[in-house]
């Protein structure tokens, strides 16, 4: 942009890309490929209590009851550890 003589809104005309995204590469051109911000809906003790009080139930059941999309559920009972229900084995 400098080296060309180009504004700010030319030069995203020209790469096709908005002017926010070129003042963010500005400040910081390295990709961040991680995020500093964690989960913030569904508290990380509330799942560990409803698989306890309510082991039989459905991600569906469960992400009603919090008020949360089925795969933010999946990906909170997964933060604990826990994969899926298990069955028992046949004797």
């Amino acid at each position: 942009m400098k080296g060309q003589g180009l504004t700010l809104p030319e030069a995203a005309g020209r790469f096709g890309v908005g002017t926010e995204s070129l003042s963010r590469w500005k400040k910081t051109p390295a990709p961040t490929f991680t995020r500093d911000k964690p989960g913030t809906k569904i508290d990380r003790d509330a799942p560990a209590k409803d698989l306890a009080a309510h082991p039989d139930d459905f991600l569906y059941e469960r992400a009603a009851r919090f008020s949360v999309s089925v795969s933010g559920m999946g990906a909170a009972v997964n933060r604990l550890g826990f994969s899926r229900k298990k069955k028992p084995k046949a004797p």
